[in-house]
């Protein structure tokens, strides 16, 4: 392979890899599947020294955190008494969270949450606060799973790099 294009793909892993850490907090991309990415760019490469089975197994933990990373706001709502609009008002929180900073991005699933809870109550509050403490407690369980899978990720090209 020349030079050329494993210059390409190592850049190509490290923005993959930066991207999927932006993932771990934007809903909309798929963090973990994306640094998973980077990290089979950066295989193909001369300049990384990442094995095959370290491929597969980071590969398999994408699959798992992400596949968990569904389960957790559902579970953890569910766990603490909420509906499915809780959850909904979770995730559209985070999104209009996004969009006033990192404040919105860690208040916004809550109050989300505690509104979608709302709703479905039909006004009434018995268990909101419950509910919506519940599915943020899940959008924060998910969410620092997926960086810190993410960081590992970022670890593993960076260790590989060097060797």
């Amino acid at each position: 392979m020349s030079t050329g294009i494993s210059v390409i793909l190592c850049i190509v892993a490290g923005v993959l890899l930066l991207v999927g850490f932006l993932g771990t907090f934007v809903p909309v991309l798929p963090g973990a599947p994306l640094a998973w990415a980077g990290l089979l760019a950066a295989y193909f490469s001369e300049y990384n020294s990442i094995s095959l089975l370290c491929l597969v197994i980071t590969g398999i933990i994408a699959v798992v955190v992400s596949i968990a990373d569904n389960f957790f706001p559902v579970t953890m709502t569910k766990k603490f008494g909420g509906s499915k609009y809780a959850t909904t008002g979770a995730t559209i929180g985070l999104i209009v969270g996004f969009f006033t900073g990192p404040w919105g991005i860690i208040l916004g699933p809550f109050f989300g949450a505690l509104i979608g809870e709302f709703i479905n109550k039909e006004g009434r509050s018995e268990g909101v606060f419950k509910a919506a403490f519940g599915a943020f407690m899940g959008f924060l369980l998910g969410t620092g799973l997926k960086m810190i899978t993410v960081l590992g990720f970022i670890w593993v090209f960076v260790i590989s790099f060097f060797r």
